[in-house]
């Protein structure tokens, strides 16, 4: 029956509507330093089953197809691309991490569980007590806390995530960290939480911490951050399919809709 359609046309407007929300949000944040672009993934819903392959017909034979109706599709959720984004020159304490990992920053407990969130922006800078913060609306302070004297100069941060600088009257400069930062089995797993944080789950796996340059641990590009991987042309086709569905969508609605009004008509 045609309210079938209706149902499965509905299910996918909504899902459409879904994506294009994800799409919006992509567009929006297309200039946020360390942004990872998102997709919605989408799955077929249940299936009313009114044959069976592999049933016998009339002659004795099997059937090698049967008919099925589906019911729509749903959103079964969004997965964020973690690639590279574009090396931007900075400031001496903005980093870059050159490929695997993210830093790492405190937050309250409430927001990160164990106060730890994880992000892939690198604009960094000093706070009043010389301390390496982010430079968002919180100002979250880096993990392990790494200081800088306001005297200093000639600052310089080694693939490796050694700080070193020169502090007045001193000829030879001064080395503190290193950096670490933190590498996930799935990174996909990672909930989003705003102000370019990631919070660890259950689906993204307990956080690896090492040094930079070791092991499956990207490297430290210093004096540069990283832009957003959105690619604006991409995501201005996607929201053309999307709206190209949505009419698609909207057409099975009407032509169902006008089905049903033929057979009230004919009961009539």
């Amino acid at each position: 029956m045609a309210n079938l359609a209706l149902e499965a046309a509905a299910s996918g407007l909504s899902s459409l509507n879904t994506r294009l929300d994800v799409i919006a949000n992509n567009l929006a944040n297309v200039n946020t330093i360390g942004f990872k672009q998102s997709r919605a993934n989408f799955e077929d819903l249940l299936y009313v089953e009114r044959s069976r392959p592999g049933t016998q017909n009339a002659s004795g034979d099997e059937k090698p197809t049967g008919l099925y109706v589906g019911l729509g599709v749903r959103v079964s959720g969004t997965q964020v691309n973690f690639a590279q984004g574009t090396a931007i020159e900075g400031s001496p304490t903005d980093m870059m991490i050159d490929g695997n990992g993210f830093f790492m920053v405190e937050v309250e407990p409430g927001k990160g569980g164990d106060g730890v969130a994880y992000t892939r922006a690198g604009n960094f800078l000093r706070n009043p007590d010389g301390e390496l913060v982010l430079a968002n609306s919180q100002g979250r302070r880096l993990i392990p806390n790494i200081t800088i004297p306001v005297n200093a100069k000639d600052i310089s941060i080694s693939s490796n995530g050694i700080v070193s600088y020169i502090e007045d009257g001193a000829t030879a400069p001064t080395e503190v960290g290193p950096i670490e930062i933190a590498v996930f089995a799935n990174p996909e797993g990672l909930k989003q939480a705003g102000e370019n944080l990631f919070i660890e789950t259950a689906g993204s796996g307990a956080a690896t911490v090492g040094q930079p340059g070791t092991e499956s641990f990207g490297s430290i590009i210093g004096g540069r951050y990283e832009a957003s991987n959105v690619d604006p042309t991409r995501e201005l086709i996607e929201m053309i399919r999307t709206q190209r569905a949505f009419e698609m969508n909207s057409q099975s609605i009407r032509a169902a809709d006008q089905a049903l009004q033929t057979v009230a008509q004919l009961r009539s």
